[in-house]
């Protein structure tokens, strides 16, 4: 299998339908939907919805049906590096290769379009219930819900926030990685399964996948931070040590950040075992999130 051609293959199935599913950029009023679409197509890698895809195709299911819910996790990952690039956050003047939000369209703005691209996956996830039984929808809306919110994502973003500058543990740092960036990625691969009837050991297996690469993802991204060419990157690298962040790095060193992720992204392999030659898109995702160098 060629896995770049294949992940691309996806993405562009993705970019389409986000290019369908959001409003105009010159609909009324005009500067919020050019924001949206500015911050959406400005790169990125649609790891997240391309799991969605994989993970429906894992356990036999149609790609079409799951669009959607894939678009709509791709909507909450923009509004969170919306919101992530802030001066109140992180204070990021780049992101992937170009001016963050705040910077090309205002703070009040950049705000606004984060809110909007939240808001607007719901509606996306509700779309899904078209050729899906509507407990399936009921049940991912209600996972995707509670990914993005205190239990999840956010609730990862707060604790990083108020640990920046601290001296923070193991269990404190594993918390916010698998909170503000590893509940995105397990409900990516769930929704995607949920939708496609996975029956319950598979989505339990593909769920340990998620959560491993979440990880390997995220200890991948702090190694990068350091070890990473900003123009390569297409954000400022050694930011996270220049705001004083947790990361795996700056608690372990290199050589054990790179041991952990190596073996985050082995328990992920081992948990897609019974599905065989179908789950070779998800066994080649995990070998890239450490493998690559952007």
């Amino acid at each position: 299998m060629d896995f770049i051609k294949e992940w691309k293959t996806r993405a562009a199935l993705v970019d389409r339908a986000l290019d369908d599913y959001l409003p105009a950029a010159g609909a009324y009023p005009a500067i919020i939907h050019q924001a949206m679409r500015y911050s959406l197509f400005a790169g990125g890698k649609r790891l997240r919805p391309v799991l969605t895809l994989a993970a429906a195709e894992a356990v036999g299911g149609v790609p079409a049906l799951v669009l959607p819910a894939a678009c709509a996790l791709e909507l909450i990952h923009t509004y969170s590096l919306i919101h992530d690039d802030l001066p109140a956050m992180d204070n990021d003047d780049f992101r992937r290769g170009k001016p963050t939000s705040h910077r090309v369209y205002g703070e009040a703005v950049a705000i606004l379009a984060g809110d909007a691209l939240l808001t607007h996956a719901f509606a996306l996830l509700a779309r899904a219930r078209e050729g899906v039984p509507p407990e399936r929808v009921l049940q991912v809306i209600e996972e995707v819900a509670g990914a993005a919110g205190t239990a999840g994502l956010i609730g990862g973003q707060v604790v990083d926030t108020l640990e920046t500058g601290r001296a923070v543990d193991a269990a404190t740092l594993e918390y916010i990685h698998r909170h503000k960036t590893g509940a995105l990625y397990r409900v990516a691969v769930r929704a995607g399964a949920i939708l496609a009837g996975a029956k319950e050991g598979e989505l339990a297996a593909l769920t340990t996948y998620a959560e491993n690469l979440g990880l390997a993802f995220q200890i991948q991204d702090d190694i990068l931070d350091v070890t990473g060419d900003t123009a390569r990157l297409g954000k400022p690298a050694g930011s996270d040590e220049r705001n004083k962040k947790a990361t795996y790095p700056a608690l372990f060193g290199l050589d054990t950040a790179r041991i952990r992720a190596e073996e985050a992204v082995q328990r992920a392999l081992d948990a897609l075992q019974p599905f065989g030659a179908r789950a070779d898109f998800l066994c080649a995702m995990a070998r890239f999130v450490i493998a690559r160098d952007y």
